[in-house]
């Protein structure tokens, strides 16, 4: 296969949007191939190794039911895994975005009459660099596997979900101060791919995101709250509104840990809430320190006997262990444990540890 490091696919048909996107995505340093087609489009996919691509959802004029680019999206998953996709189109609902990102692996959709080009340029930002910590994530638990338990500080990922570029960027410097590795999004469906590909342990959630797939009653941000909720992660709301039913809402509803107003907002404020955060991520259901450390290798994939090994112990003593961590977690697999030990930072540790 073709491997360059810049190139990008726009697969649309309408000319007009091949030429803005291309010249947004040439101004941003990245090289284009354009097509206009699916059979198209797999040929190249089969046959280049992309970074990003720019997908429109009907690739047939005028017809409105055509969605060529699911297709589209089927093939870069096959072929191309570790390609961000953005899906284009003009004929979105919320519930046809959320098919993308959850069963076709889009980074997220966009629609085109809200297309903005400084918000399409930002996103463009976010799906590269959320692709690259993708990677370097899988690299570093690869590493930690091969190398067993040892000492460190285990990474704890955080998600900003503000479609306000300087509210983004105050989060990012105090998460990144309480020592969060960070990842942004500027709408619901951005914030639900990240959601797809990482295992946070933090949100902050602005409940009102301009860029909405339904406009005319903006409910993204409750429903990244329902998500961030089943999947456990814990999520503070900053919102420009003090109104009691919403802050009610919030608790009673979604069990958000924090709310936090922004025409009030203190640094102070939002260190303290970290700090109670950071509290509750590490002491995981009352576990104690030998069944966390044994949890951290099971999420890091080691068996028994490996376990057993590294901690001086033995297996018998390991599947007590395991007995007890699935009553506390209430969870009846290893799978579970791991998947419950990744999102509690447990897993991966930081780079350079």
């Amino acid at each position: 296969m073709i491997h360059n490091p810049q190139a990008t696919l726009i697969v649309e048909d309408d000319p007009s949007w091949q030429g803005i996107l291309s010249e947004i995505l040439v101004d941003n340093g990245l090289q284009v191939d354009v097509t206009d087609n699916l059979e198209d489009a797999v040929h190249q996919i089969r046959t280049t190794v992309y970074r990003l691509a720019i997908i429109d959802l009907s690739l047939a004029g005028e017809d409105h039911t055509n969605q060529d680019g699911l297709q589209v999206l089927e093939a870069i998953n096959r072929h191309l895994p570790g390609c961000p996709s953005i899906l284009l189109t003009g004929y979105a609902s919320v519930e046809l975005a959320v098919a993308a990102i959850q069963d076709y692996g889009a980074f997220t959709c966009l629609r085109k009459e809200n297309f903005r080009r400084a918000e399409f340029q930002e996103i463009v930002h976010h799906a590269l660099a959320s692709a690259e910590l993708v990677k370097a994530n899988k690299a570093e638990t690869a590493k930690v596997s091969e190398k067993g338990s040892g000492d460190g500080i285990f990474t704890r990922l955080a998600l900003v979900v503000e479609d306000d570029a300087g509210w983004r960027s105050l989060l990012v410097e105090l998460l990144s101060d309480a020592g969060y590795q960070t990842t942004t999004s500027v709408s619901y469906g951005e914030a639900l791919g990240q959601l797809n590909r990482q295992n946070y342990q933090l949100a902050i959630v602005d409940m009102s995101l301009a860029s909405s797939m339904e406009p005319d009653e903006n409910q993204d941000g409750f429903r990244l709250l329902k998500i961030t909720h089943q999947a456990n992660i814990l999520t503070i709301v900053v919102s420009g509104s003090s109104d009691p039913d919403l802050i009610d809402r919030l608790f009673s509803e979604h069990q958000v840990f924090a709310f936090l107003e922004k025409h009030s907002f203190e640094r102070k404020t939002f260190l303290e809430t970290l700090s109670k955060v950071t509290e509750t991520l590490s002491m995981p259901q009352n576990l104690t320190d030998r069944e966390v450390e044994v949890l951290t290798l099971v999420a890091q994939g080691l068996g028994n006997k490996e376990i057993a090994s590294a901690l001086f112990i033995t297996t018998n003593t390991v599947k007590r262990h395991l007995k007890s961590i699935f009553a506390k977690l209430e969870v009846n697999s290893r799978a579970a444990a791991s998947a419950y030990a990744i999102r509690m930072g447990l897993g991966v540790k930081l780079q350079g540890d």
